[in-house]
């Protein structure tokens, strides 16, 4: 007998508790109205909604520690760190998974049951937790990473690794997530498409990529 259907309705409706709890406290007062990128503009810019956001977003977190950790610090070297992501690169990620431009069963479920306030709130607490970046293991590694990353991940992720609003922030991610992403944004493989990481990675050796994910992982 599969299990797994059984296991997602459930961990569905314990979501849909926390988040119904979560929403039911935030105090908020009015939301802010347009799209959601619209909104989380006046969110980011009004001190009262962003701390009530940024409450509404912890209470929500809750559910999602078991695989992204306290504070958005995986608990897994093969699951994403979410803090210090930039909130509204995290709320384009949350849109994807919830209309199937990017998949993965499990996160697609469980978006779609969060209301957007919800998701608002997730984005703006993840962006304001602080990222343990992993131990420097091998530093002469770390240093033909880095050499490779000035040349070329900085035009995009920027200097420091921190990101934007538009590309993902690299600086202390998991070893493992960092290389199967670049594993496969070189290989064109899976469904998360991006034609720049592509062009960018396609030419990268197995030697260049571990240096970049030595070096990156490490950054803070």
């Amino acid at each position: 007998m599969n299990t797994t259907p059984f296991l997602h309705a459930a961990l569905g409706m314990v979501f849909a508790l926390v988040c119904g709890a979560a929403a039911a406290q935030t105090g908020a007062g009015t939301p802010p109205t347009g799209t959601p990128e619209e909104r989380l503009k006046v969110i980011l810019q009004d001190p009262q909604q962003l701390e009530a956001y940024a409450r509404m977003g912890q209470k929500v977190s809750l559910f999602c520690a078991n695989c992204h950790g306290d504070g958005g610090n995986s608990v897994s070297s093969e699951v994403p760190n979410l803090a210090g992501q930039n909130p509204t690169y995290l709320l384009t990620q949350v849109r994807q998974f919830a209309d199937g431009s990017r998949r993965f069963e499990f996160m697609e479920r469980l978006i779609k049951a969060m209301p957007v306030d919800e998701r608002l709130g997730v984005a703006v607490y993840y962006a304001r937790q602080p990222v343990k970046p992993q131990p420097v293991k091998d530093a002469a590694l770390v240093a033909k990473g880095k050499q490779y990353y000035d040349k070329i991940c900085w035009r995009c992720h920027g200097e420091q690794g921190h990101g934007s609003e538009s590309f993902a922030r690299v600086a202390g991610q998991q070893t493992v997530y960092l290389t199967q992403t670049l594993q496969n944004y070189r290989g064109s493989i899976g469904t998360r498409v991006n034609p720049l990481m592509t062009a960018n990675t396609v030419h990268m050796s197995d030697a260049d990529l571990r240096a970049v994910v030595a070096y990156v992982s490490s950054m803070r």
